[in-house]
């Protein structure tokens, strides 16, 4: 049998982390088993759809090459199938028509409160009928006193009672189909194999159960992923990280670092490996690898994850990727020499842990720095030792040409320097650092040098921010 798996959201908001992580599943699986990833979008709650969500779905598997084959199911286009599904449960006596006015409905629902009873409909329009011309929806007829089982990859044997379900509700008055009729008839339809969806379904799977057979068709295997958690092991929430993927992309974690993130949330490869392309994960994937537990979702895990890939890049493609960053930042990066733009990349590529970290990283190579007068003091030296050495530093430098601005050679030309005039090299170095930096933390004096090298003023920069510096210490 061609396993075929499909990842089938609903378009009522950008896809989240949670739902990125079904989709690769179903991906890595019908590939791993050089079988088919399919596409449903489960688009008839037309209330609660978001404009430009069926597109940002879309998007992102492309983003992520999750591609999809075959072409796009959309559940809104396919109204007359589940009627005519629907009307065969009827027939068969598995469903049946609901009259019940809206207001008897919550009558009951607060009769069985007051008696501490579960909600459930209480079957009244499965004898009492009226003309099938009237207004009414059509229910699942679950049988009573009957033990629901079915085989969960994850989660082994589950059994339930069927006299603990509902008659759910399966084709609305207004002719759409609930979630539980379309999956069923959409998966058996579209020859499903494998359904890989998280574990907040398996309350519904009995339901599921209970159509299959009433349809006599064969169910699918059910794999479902566990929860994903906080480090305090509650359900994720908005505000802890189950966000859309966009906003993770737009604050510059890098597509494949996400991919490789998301991958580990539930899944364990057995080996000391955490680093995979699309490609790895495709081969060690398997569904005995993946964990009952909930998952937590780490953001230090993931930053640091995105650090790795970061530093795997090549700097013009980091520089490709960054640039947007630059010029949200206010940076107007086209004045500049490219390679100006790449050493300083090189210098702060080993930092980042996210792309949008670099307009307030590199701030400093772009606008002259401000800072307080003491930073530039070297831990308890007098500031006129300070104030001394970068005059001399700064007369020193007025000699060298432009084209000795480079890191090696600046390196060996102020040591010589700091020997002959018998100063101390942190006196030198320190105050060289803040004064052309601003900042108490950044690359070496000799790395940012080199940086401004590429440019053509290169020098008269530095300078111009020793003098600066010296002006603050008077």
């Amino acid at each position: 049998m061609e396993v075929r798996t499909r990842f089938a959201p609903s378009p009522t908001g950008f896809l989240h982390i949670g739902g990125l992580r079904t989709a690769l599943f179903n991906f890595l699986w019908s590939r791993k088993n050089n079988g088919k990833f399919l596409l449903r979008i489960e688009d008839t709650d037309k209330a609660r759809t978001v404009p430009g969500a069926l597109e940002n779905i879309v998007q992102t598997l492309k983003d992520f090459h999750l591609n999809f084959d075959e072409e796009l199911y959309l559940q809104s286009e396919r109204l007359e199938v589940y009627k005519k599904y629907a009307e065969e449960l009827v027939a068969n006596g598995h469903a049946y028509y609901c009259f019940c006015m809206q207001e008897r409905l919550e009558q009951l629902r607060k009769r069985q409160q007051d008696q501490k009873q579960p909600p459930k409909y209480d079957k009244y329009c499965l004898t009492h009928q009226e003309d099938p011309s009237e207004p009414h929806v059509i229910r699942l007829n679950v049988p009573a006193d009957k033990t629901i089982r079915f085989t969960d990859v994850v989660h082994g044997e589950i059994a339930v009672s069927s006299n603990d379900l509902d008659d759910q509700v399966l084709l609305k008055s207004d002719g759409f189909p609930t979630y539980h009729l379309a999956n069923v008839v959409d998966d058996h339809l579209m020859q499903i194999s494998h359904v890989i969806r998280g574990d907040e379904w398996i309350p519904s799977t009995p339901k599921h159960v209970l159509l299959y057979s009433a349809f006599g068709w064969e169910s699918p295997q059910f794999v479902h992923l566990p929860l994903l958690l906080t480090k305090s092991r509650k359900k994720l929430s908005k505000r802890e990280g189950d966000v859309a993927v966009k906003d993770f992309l737009e604050q510059g974690y890098l597509p494949e670092a996400l991919l490789n993130f998301v991958a580990l949330l539930g899944w364990n490869p057995k080996t000391e490996q955490e680093i995979f392309n699309l490609r790895e994960l495709v081969e060690q994937f398997s569904l005995d690898k993946l964990n009952k537990a909930g998952a937590v979702f780490d953001l230090e895990k993931l930053e640091w994850l995105n650090g790795v890939y970061i530093r795997s890049l090549k700097v013009e493609d980091l520089f490709a990727r960054i640039s947007p960053y630059l010029v949200k930042a206010g940076f107007e990066i086209d004045k500049y020499p490219k390679e100006f733009l790449l050493r300083i990349l090189f210098l702060e590529q080993a930092r980042l842990k996210k792309l949008s970290e670099i307009g307030d990283r590199v701030k400093y190579f772009f606008d002259d720095p401000q800072y307080d007068p003491q930073l530039l003091i070297w831990k308890k030296t007098d500031k006129k030792i300070i104030l001394d050495s970068l005059q001399k530093l700064q007369s020193f430098l007025q000699t060298l040409p432009q084209e000795k601005f480079t890191g090696q050679i600046l390196e060996e030309e102020i040591k010589k320097f700091i020997e002959i005039e018998k100063l101390k090299t942190g006196e030198v170095l320190w105050p060289l650092r803040v004064a052309i930096s601003g900042l108490e933390a950044s690359p070496g004096p000799f790395e940012i040098m080199d940086a401004f090298g590429a440019l053509s003023n290169g020098k008269e920069v530095v300078l111009k921010r020793l003098s600066a510096a010296a002006e603050k210490l008077f």
